[in-house]
Parts: C-alpha cells; structure tokens; sequence
C-alpha cells in the first residue's frame, strides 16, 4: 500500500491566500486527508473512489455558508487549489478518473 507525498502541501494556494480563512481551509483539508487515508488502504475500484471524492465534494459544498459568513467564498481560487490538490492525489495514487469527475459534485 502506497503512502501519500508527505512534501506535497494539501491546498497550498489556498492557504498561502488571505481571502480564504485557514480554520475553514483546514477543514476542507481534513475532507481532503480523508481520501487520501482511504486510498492509502490500496482501494482502487472506480465505483468506491468516485464516492469517496463525492463525499468529499458534498462536505465542501456544505462549508460554503461558513466561509460567506467569514467573509470569503468557495470560487475560482478555491476551486483551483482544491482541483490542483485532487489532480495530485489521482496522480499519486495512480488513479485513471478525470479531476473534474472526481470533483463533479461541486457547486462551487
């Protein structure tokens, strides 16, 4: 079983990014460390990794009225480092799905 890249830093842009509080990005990174402990396990059936990310992706969408009511939103910065950092984890963990698959159930 493969271990994750522990040099690559999860969202990085939107941490090094001040419109984005960090409490909420950290929780966007717990959803997103989330999967990757999933596919740490060696899981590679499509079906199940699919609805992980949709897990995923539902949580954040769920985070939106938190981040609005802290002065910020889930938009084009965001959906670029969270769709950066999934590209990395397909990557990694050699994953054939498509980051905007993965990520399909997003809102933002």
């Amino acid at each position: 079983m493969k271990k994750f890249d522990t040099d690559y830093k999860l969202l990085e842009d939107m941490y090094q990014d001040e419109y984005f509080p960090d409490f909420l990005v950290d929780k966007i990174k717990v959803l997103v460390q989330d999967v990757i402990t999933f596919l740490e396990t060696g899981e590679r059936d499509l079906e199940k990794v699919q609805e992980k990310f949709d897990d995923m992706t539902l949580a954040i969408n769920g985070l939106q009225e938190e981040f609005e009511d802290n002065g910020s939103e889930i938009e084009t910065g965001a959906r670029e480092s969270i769709g950066e950092t999934v590209d990395y984890i397909l990557q990694w963990f050699d994953i054939d799905m498509d980051v905007e698959d993965a990520i399909g159930e997003r809102d933002w």
